[in-house]
């Protein structure tokens, strides 16, 4: 099996900051019930793994797993309310990561961006051992 090979650290960083400016940008501006909600979900899996990928030394697919798991754990805790479990009120910007309901589209969101950006490094990664680098 053919093993994926890594973008250097810093296209991962680049890519980090370009999604996390993206999803501000949608944060701020867009109040609709697409693309806030799912859109965001989608890219926000890409923006863990790009941070994931630019502080970390792990294989492609060892990340793609590691950001699905948490990405699905922290929808899961959404069931249970976690927040009400812990009996702890957590600052604001962490109740908007833990969210406050749970979605299956939201599980579905997580899962085509994961595959999204799987593809993207399978794709890119033939293309830098075709060409050598």
């Amino acid at each position: 099996m053919m093993s994926l090979k890594r973008a250097s650290r810093i296209s991962y960083l680049l890519w980090f900051l370009i999604l996390l400016c993206t999803e501000i940008l949608i944060a701020v501006f867009v109040n609709d019930k697409i693309i806030r909600p799912y859109g965001g979900d989608f890219l926000v899996v890409i923006l863990i793994y790009c941070f994931l990928m630019a502080i970390s030394n792990i294989s492609v697919i060892r990340g793609l797993l590691i950001v699905l798991v948490f990405s699905f754990a922290v929808e899961f805790f959404q069931i249970i309310n976690i927040v009400k479990v812990m009996q702890y009120q957590p600052p604001e910007p962490v109740m908007i990561i833990l969210g406050s309901s749970f979605s299956v589209w939201d599980l579905l969101a997580y899962s085509l961006g994961i595959l999204f950006t799987a593809a993207m490094e399978f794709y890119f990664s033939s293309a830098l051992i075709r060409t050598g680098k």
